[in-house]
């Protein structure tokens, strides 16, 4: 499974504003400048996490973007499905009915023994970014990272 370049850049941001201080927001200038991202496609993919209700955005000069929800309560699961969506990265086209090896109807009644075993490895990685959160992720990192974070994303500490 590929996934884009912008499900990174939003996990990263999403990381790094859950790093902030509680209110403190990020413009997405800020956000790409810290990770030297293209500022107008950056405010794009954020804009996706605001709709899923990962993010929450206000305007103005103090505006910009933070978490809607507690860190705990922001899965990696929930970002990546703003960005990429749910659907399954395989799609079975039942090819075993084809050419010269086609298998008879009778043999093809159940689902392919392959479009099972790859449902089932898309639903353990699903259910493993579930049991992920953002506070989870802010856990592991090293105890000196909030404050580097807020100082120079937001030049404020």
């Amino acid at each position: 499974m590929k996934l884009p370049v912008s499900t990174e850049w939003l996990l990263h941001c999403a990381t790094s504003l859950a790093q902030l201080e509680p209110g403190a927001t990020a413009s997405a200038a800020q956000l790409a400048d810290y990770y030297d991202l293209p500022a107008p496609y950056l405010a794009k993919q954020l804009q996706a996490l605001v709709r899923a209700g990962v993010l929450s955005a206000t305007t103005g000069p103090r505006g910009g973007f933070r978490l809607a929800r507690a860190a705990s309560e922001i899965t990696l699961l929930q970002i990546v499905e703003a960005v990429d969506g749910a659907s399954t990265p395989y799609e079975c086209r039942e090819i075993r009915r084809q050419g010269r090896g086609a298998l008879p109807p009778e043999e093809c009644r159940s689902i392919c023994v392959l479009a099972e075993k790859m449902a089932g490895a898309h639903r353990a990685w699903r259910a493993s970014l579930a049991d992920v959160s953002l506070a989870d992720i802010l856990a592991e990192l090293s105890a000196h990272a909030p404050e580097r974070t807020r100082s120079r994303l937001t030049g404020r500490t």
